[in-house]
C-alpha cells in the first residue's frame, strides 16, 4: 500500500520538499496566505490550496486522499504565540487566535483519522496545556506517540534552531531517527554560503536575483566593520553603540548587530533575518547583511530554490517572512525518513 501525505500550514513547502527529498509523495499542500503559492507549487509536484485551517470541512480534507493508501497528515501550525521571541501567551492566555490552529488540526485529526501524523513547533509549546490536550487526544485516538525537542544541526541543518517534533501513528510504534551529526561534526555556515559570490553593501547578484543584501545606513556600516564573528557591539567605539546599550536592560541583548561564525552553524533564522540589527545576521567577512538567498541556504532549502515570480514581484519583507517560518528542509527529510522507516518495518 502506498503512503500519500497533504501538508497543512505548509507556507512555501519547507515540509513538502524534505518529506519529497524522502520518497514521500505530497499530493497537496494547504495555507491561508495565497502568496505561498508560486514558490510552492514552483518547487514540488504538489498542487496549492488556499484555505484557513480553522474553518477546513474535513469531509474534504478527506476527499483528496486517494483510496487505499497510507494516510499522512503533517502540519506546523504558526508559532509565533509560543515563540521566545513574543510574551503574548503570558498576557494573553487562548485570546491570540493563532493558539487556536493547533486546536482545528487536532479536530481534523479527529475527524480524518490518518494513519499518520508529524506535527512541528517551537519547544516552548511543550508543557502547555493546549499540547498536552493535543497529546491526550492522540492518545484517544489510539496513536502510538513519539515527541522530543530537536537542535536541527543533528540533521543536517546548517542553523542552530531547536524544534518540538511529534510523530504519531496508528499503525504501531514511531520514532523520529537518530541523529545524523554529532555537535563536532554540524554543518557549518561556510560549508553552507561559503561558495556563494561576494557582494557588496546593497548589492545584488545579477546572477540570482535572490542573492540580494539591503544597503546598510552609514552608521550600520561603520559598525559592522567593527564587528568580529561570534562578537558583539560591545566590540565597538563607544561613539558607535546605541543609548539602549548603555542602559541595563540594554545589556542583556549581545546578540544583535553581530557577526555570524564562518565554522559553527548559523544562529536561529528569523523572518528578519535579512537585516543586520534583528540579530547576529551579519555576513561572517562580508560587510553586510544576509542575503534573502544565503537565509534560504541556512533554512537547508536547495541553492537553486524559486522564490520569485517575475510576473509578480515580492518584496523583501514578503520573501522574509516565507523563508523564516518555514520548517527547515533538511529537517523535513529527517521526519520523512522517519516515517519511511517505520512503514518499512510493518
Amino acid at each position: 500500500m502506498h503512503s500519500v501525505a497533504i501538508d497543512l500550514f505548509c507556507g512555501i513547502g519547507g515540509l513538502t520538499k524534505g518529506l519529497s527529498l524522502s520518497g514521500i509523495p505530497v499530493k497537496f499542500g494547504i495555507d491561508i496566505d495565497d502568496t505561498c503559492r508560486f514558490a510552492y507549487e514552483k518547487n514540488n509536484n504538489s498542487r496549492f490550496l488556499c484555505y484557513d485551517i480553522a474553518t477546513l470541512d474535513s469531509g474534504y480534507l478527506k476527499s483528496l486522499y486517494p483510496p487505499n493508501c497510507i494516510r499522512i497528515l503533517v502540519g506546523c501550525a504558526p508559532c509565533q504565540p509560543f515563540s521566545k521571541y513574543t510574551s503574548r501567551y503570558r498576557k494573553n492566555g487562548y485570546t491570540d487566535n493563532k493558539w487556536m490552529l493547533l486546536r482545528s488540526f487536532s479536530r481534523l485529526i479527529s475527524e480524518v483519522i490518518p494513519e499518520i501524523i508529524s506535527m512541528e513547533n517551537v519547544p516552548q509549546l511543550a508543557g502547555r496545556d493546549i499540547f498536552v490536550d493535543f497529546i491526550a487526544i492522540l492518545d484517544k485516538l489510539g496513536y502510538c506517540i513519539d515527541w522530543k525537542i530537536v537542535n536541527c544541526p543533528e540533521y543536517g541543518v546548517p542553523q542552530n534552531r531547536r524544534r518540538l517534533v511529534l510523530l504519531a501513528s496508528r499503525l504501531g510504534e514511531i520514532k523520529l531517527i537518530p541523529p545524523l551529526y554529532d555537535s563536532k561534526h554540524y554543518p557549518t555556515v561556510r560549508q553552507a554560503i561559503g561558495n556563494l559570490s561576494v557582494l557588496q553593501n546593497g548589492e545584488q547578484d545579477p546572477n540570482d536575483l535572490l542573492h540580494s543584501a539591503c544597503r546598510l545606513s552609514p552608521i550600520n556600516l561603520k559598525r559592522i566593520k567593527q564587528s568580529i564573528p561570534g562578537g558583539t557591539w560591545r566590540d565597538w567605539d563607544k561613539n558607535l553603540q546605541l543609548k539602549c546599550h548603555k542602559k541595563s536592560s540594554g545589556k542583556t541583548y549581545p546578540s544583535v548587530y553581530g557577526r555570524m561564525c564562518w565554522d559553527k552553524p548559523s544562529p536561529t533564522i528569523t523572518t528578519q533575518f535579512y537585516g543586520y540589527g534583528n540579530g547576529r545576521f551579519g555576513h561572517p567577512e562580508q560587510d553586510r547583511a544576509l542575503s534573502l538567498r544565503e537565509g534560504a541556504i541556512l533554512q537547508s532549502f536547495p541553492q537553486d530554490y524559486i522564490f520569485v515570480d517575475k510576473t509578480h514581484p515580492s518584496t523583501r519583507r514578503e520573501i522574509g517572512m516565507h523563508i523564516g517560518n518555514a520548517v527547515p528542509v533538511e529537517l523535513g527529510r529527517a521526519i520523512g525518513l522517519s516515517i519511511q522507516s517505520h512503514i518499512c518495518r510493518r
